[in-house]
């Protein structure tokens, strides 16, 4: 498909135009100029008013001759910042775009222009602000054209969220940790995380280790010092239980003894996603650390995809190793499931439902393959065949119908770019079990400190709610030359942040 634009120079609004027309088309082709032998012509056009700006989008199909055309006007009147204000003039081209589109092509797309990872977030914002649910409804789907069904989906998450953590608007002054162990058995084709194949790198865990307790150690003395108390601890990677058993019972033992009142936080959680690293002897450290949540992530039941995405486990041993979890105490499990996997498609992944069903895990993430840009799928994408955007879309509404027919409720959500079917990746859980930090980080509604390789720190402002982000370095390498300036650095951070929330405490 080759579209014309007229009327669009800035450089600034070329990525968001392509993102969209990817939405609607698999392969095209933009020009920004005369080009020859168009498919379609758009003609978009913006008048700033200084307090209000209306973008008017026109399309024209060369082949059958139809016009479509789209107007949106924005009140820019609160407005005070340069950045935002090019912000909301982007959407409101972006607006224009999609509406034309979606009357050309008869597609809908069910989350419209809204290209943020945290739908819900939007919603809450209204609702904490005294905003009635219809009013707030009626103005997301306005701004954005979010649907009917889609909306629903925020709010049965929104009010599942509040059930689970009724305080959730007042952990401002509360953190919650995430500690990124940043070795996996080998790396998946779909993955940008950092993560690095374990083996031969003793000497490299070793010293990532040491920085990893120092991080600990300091951070828990900050937190103690200021009478700060943990919510959540989220152990994440890479792939936690990686590392050894005796590894695994110094790291947490380090934790009890530098982090405050640990028996008091709410939910400790390791990943073990990969079952190839689970032993008896790991899960007994995790017993007698009182750690009970934990992840044990299949991703599919079909062992061709396995094999395809680099998961070097069976699908027995991903069944073998859950029933020893629970055998051994883990009473509350997590699996990940992933819609559009290479080479699978409806009766693939019913497949995966099914085995999923005689497991039945507490709770289950069901994520919809996205192709990250530094990822080997991404980079090699001829190699990795996936399902068409209709198919996709069938796979959800599977994973919809299954979960609420077997009592699990949506809890959390977020979209990334490049998803396949533009649709999201949804946490289920059955009530009473979900995960809240999961809830915490989605809804950034207190700080997260991040320690280990990779991971990323967002500190919260309590009083304006401002976010500062910061992260350690992705290598560990690099972390184990510099994690004294980074745990040094972040401190900094947590200083600045909570002697503000001080003073103005003390002003009032």
């Amino acid at each position: 498909m080759k579209i014309c634009f007229q009327g669009i120079n800035d450089e600034r609004f070329h990525r968001p135009l392509s993102l969209i027309t990817d939405l609607f088309y698999e392969e095209s082709e933009l020009a920004f100029s005369q080009v020859e032998n168009p498919d379609l012509f758009i003609d978009i056009t913006l008048n700033d008013h200084g307090t209000t700006i209306s973008s008017h989008a026109r399309l024209r199909d060369i082949q059958t001759g139809k016009k479509y055309e789209s107007t949106f006007k924005q009140d820019l009147s609160h407005i005070t910042s340069d950045k935002e204000r090019f912000k909301r003039i982007k959407h409101s081209v972006s607006y224009v775009y999609v509406t034309v589109l979606q009357e050309l092509t008869g597609v809908t797309q069910q989350w419209g222009v809204l290209t943020g990872i945290r739908p819900t977030k939007l919603l809450h914002k209204r609702l904490h602000s005294g905003m009635d649910k219809e009013t707030a409804h009626q103005q997301l789907k306005d701004e954005y054209l979010i649907t009917d069904e889609k909306m629903n989906l925020m709010q049965e998450i929104v009010d599942r969220q509040l059930a689970v953590v009724p305080d959730l608007y007042e952990l401002k002054n509360e953190v919650s940790i995430y500690i990124g162990i940043p070795f996996c058995p080998t790396k998946c084709a779909y993955c940008t995380f950092p993560a690095y194949a374990i083996n031969g790198r003793q000497g490299s865990v070793d010293s990532f280790l040491g920085g990893l307790h120092y991080e600990i150690r300091e951070i828990g003395q900050w937190l103690k010092e200021n009478g700060i108390k943990i919510t959540t601890v989220y152990y994440g990677g890479g792939t936690p239980t990686s590392i050894t058993a005796e590894e695994m019972d110094m790291l947490y033992e380090e934790m009890y003894q530098s982090f405050p009142d640990v028996d008091k936080i709410r939910e400790i959680t390791v990943e073990a996603g990969r079952p190839d690293t689970i032993t008896p002897e790991k899960l007994e450290v995790l017993n007698k650390w009182n750690i009970d949540r934990i992840s044990i992530n299949p991703q599919s039941y079909i062992q061709e995809t396995l094999k395809a995405i680099g998961r070097h486990h069976t699908v027995e041993e991903t069944i073998e190793k859950f029933h020893l979890a629970r055998k051994m105490g883990m009473n509350n499990i997590n699996m990940d499931l992933i819609i559009g996997l290479p080479g699978e498609g409806v009766e693939e992944f019913n497949h995966t439902l099914s085995e999923t069903e005689k497991l039945m895990p507490e709770s289950l993430t069901v994520h919809t393959l996205s192709f990250k840009r530094a990822s080997e799928m991404t980079k090699n994408k001829e190699k990795y065949k996936v399902a068409g955007r209709e198919e996709i879309g069938q796979m959800m509404d599977h994973a919809t119908k299954w979960t609420k027919a077997h009592n699990y409720a949506p809890y959390y959500l977020y979209r990334q770019k490049n998803i396949l079917g533009n649709l999201e990746n949804v946490g289920y859980a059955i009530p009473g079990q979900e995960s809240i930090y999961n809830i915490m980080i989605m809804e950034e509604q207190q700080s997260i400190i991040g320690l280990g390789c990779g991971a990323s720190s967002k500190f919260v402002d309590p009083n304006t709610g401002k976010i500062t982000r910061f992260a350690n370095p992705k290598d560990p390498k690099s972390y184990n030359d510099g994690f004294i300036h980074y745990t040094e650095e972040k401190i900094k951070i947590l200083d600045e942040l909570f002697q503000t929330k001080k003073w103005s405490q003390a002003r009032a």
